[in-house]
């Protein structure tokens, strides 16, 4: 006997032709986005009022999506694309650490600014619509700081608006739901999910962007959807970035997946049906065994926002079990010269550190005497597996022009001259929301 469809399959049928139709649409539009926009595998949920992802999914109400379909189905081609930015974006996973539910509440609005902001200037055809007068006008004042239009940006501007304020902009911007948004204190297993859904869509942003630039000409708003996708990628998770730093070594402990294939089969034969096994006692493993941290403590640096950097440098360290048992972080505090010196060799010694910091110095920058000073206790045999070199600053002073034999990574705190910057330092831009 032939299946009779129900009304919920139907509905279900119904709803994933309408997502197919507004994929091609906006393909039709914006078709350096053609990867993107299939990324999500749709997935309906009855609860939803509105699309949702996690990075993997398209979820949705069937109820919701046919009935706007049916009244206002340009506002869909809208919401499918303002989810889909937000992977692009990496807003999923950049949001600041140790979010309040003040605080993720503030970076979800920003998000949806971003997002809007950005479907608003590219103007097309299939999203164009009539910019209110609330839009506008934080458009202009966001416009007017002449900082970038990125979700970062977006939520230090919101600090300063009045919870009035802020419920009228959560009231025009609100396009999809957040629920499904990785959150810090998700299991370890959604964790690892979330990090693996972050690098598909590095990818994708980063294919997006290739494409848009193969085009045969460049628009207002293409430039800014592509200027936000680098603003994203330079915004790349602190975290994944100290592994940079790690060294091969080897290390005692026992590797389950090495024994020797000779006391194997030996006692096969001997013994019939017991084979001999004998792990190594050693494995190779890429940790961090010494580091060098020199925090910049010139006029524009401040004592808490270093406080709370060490802190969370620390802490991803230990979580990432990223120290060999024996290790070794020397953190200096320098303005134009070298103020001091501290070694941390535990975590009880970080906690010492931190009750009783205070920042050093707070003249003008010199990078340079970090890398002298570091230079002498390498001859010294005071550093010896030196990782690398992390230098934490505002980015406003002078470098050294000769390249040193270790690792070096500026981290700055704000906009910074590219030029400025040798050629053979990393430099990562971080946001102060990160560690506040």
């Amino acid at each position: 006997m032939p299946h009779i469809q129900t009304q919920t399959e139907w509905e279900e049928e119904m709803s994933l032709k309408i997502l197919s139709f507004l994929r091609n649409e906006i393909y039709m539009d914006l078709r350096f986005l053609d990867i993107a926009l299939s990324a999500l595998t749709p997935k309906a949920d009855p609860a939803l009022k509105a699309f949702a992802t996690d990075g993997a999914y398209l979820y949705f109400s069937t109820e919701q999506l046919l009935r706007v379909f049916k009244t206002n189905a340009p506002y869909l081609d809208r919401a499918y694309l303002h989810t889909i930015l937000h992977c692009i974006f990496s807003h999923l996973w950049i949001a600041p650490e140790q979010q309040t539910d003040e605080r993720r509440r503030r970076w979800n609005l920003a998000c949806d600014i971003a997002a809007e902001y950005t479907i608003d200037r590219l103007d097309k055809p299939c999203t164009k619509r009539i910019l209110s007068w609330l839009r506008q006008s934080i458009y202009r004042e966001l416009e007017e700081q002449k900082k970038g239009i990125s979700a970062a940006v977006i939520y230090r501007f919101l600090k300063e608006k009045e919870p009035e304020e802020l419920e009228a902009l959560e009231r025009e911007f609100y396009t999809d739901d957040h629920c499904y948004w990785p959150k810090r204190e998700d299991s370890q297993a959604r964790q690892q999910s979330a990090l693996e859904q972050k690098k598909k869509w590095d990818k994708i942003a980063r294919q997006s962007r290739m494409e848009q630039q193969r085009g045969d000409e460049s628009k207002e708003g293409e430039e800014l959807l592509a200027a936000q996708i680098s603003a994203a990628k330079s915004r790349r998770s602190y975290r994944d970035f100290l592994q940079r730093f790690t060294v091969l070594r080897e290390e005692m402990k026992l590797d389950p997946d090495e024994f020797d294939m000779n006391y194997y089969t030996y006692g096969l034969s001997l013994y019939k049906n017991m084979p001999l096994i004998e792990p190594l006692e050693s494995r190779e493993s890429r940790k961090i065994q010494e580091l060098v941290i020199a925090i910049d403590t010139s006029y524009s640096t401040r004592g808490e926002l270093v406080e709370h950097f060490l802190r969370e440098t620390f802490d991803i360290l230990n979580q990432k079990n990223s120290f060999f048992q024996k290790f070794k972080v020397r953190i200096l505090q320098c303005d134009n010269q070298v103020r001091q010196d501290e070694v941390v060799e535990t975590e009880q010694d970080m906690e010492r550190l931190l009750q009783k910091f205070t920042v050093l110095g707070g003249g003008s920058t010199d990078f340079r005497p970090v890398f002298a000073y570091v230079g002498e206790l390498i001859e010294q045999g005071k550093i010896k597996n030196l990782g690398g070199l992390l230098y934490f600053t505002d980015g406003k002073g002078t470098y050294p022009k000769k390249r040193p034999e270790y690792r070096t990574a500026f981290l700055f705190l704000e906009e910074f001259e590219e030029e400025a910057v040798p050629p053979w330092a990393m430099r990562v831009k971080l946001e102060p929301e990160e560690f506040e």
